[in-house]
């Protein structure tokens, strides 16, 4: 999932998690994506590869972190508050290719994925609404 999560800050979509195998992402390039996108794929995963090892010899906290805290959304950098052990453009420009002006930024944080797999709720109305 923190894979997934940071390739936002890349500006990729996230893959899709789990989905066939489990603790796995499933990555479909196709046929319009040219070999640039394809090289800027891979550099992306070199660079989180990176981190994640930057995590394992301990340079960067195991819960405190660009991958852990990905995605950074616009308000997040731009807020004030900023209390990461790691730089804003750490967070948001991990790789030069990644500009202010063409910048794809999320718009949303991480949220708990299995909170809300695992606690459903109903947000349709009443089926007596539905009747003529």
């Amino acid at each position: 999932m923190d894979i997934a999560k940071r390739l936002q800050d890349y500006g990729f979509h996230a893959p899709t998690v789990s989905f066939p195998v489990a603790n796995t992402l499933m990555i479909e390039p196709t046929e319009s994506e040219d070999k640039q996108e394809l090289d800027r794929f891979c550099d992306a995963m070199i660079r989180i590869r990176s981190e994640i090892r930057d995590i394992e010899t301990g340079l960067m906290d195991r819960k405190m972190n660009p991958l852990k805290c990905a995605p950074h959304t616009q308000r997040v950098i731009c807020s004030s508050d900023w209390n990461r052990p790691y730089t804003r453009e750490m967070a948001a420009f991990p790789a030069s290719y990644i500009k202010p002006e063409t910048k794809m930024w999320p718009t949303v944080g991480r949220i708990d994925d299995i909170y809300g797999d695992t606690h459903l709720f109903c947000t349709c109305p009443p089926v007596t609404d539905q009747l003529y």
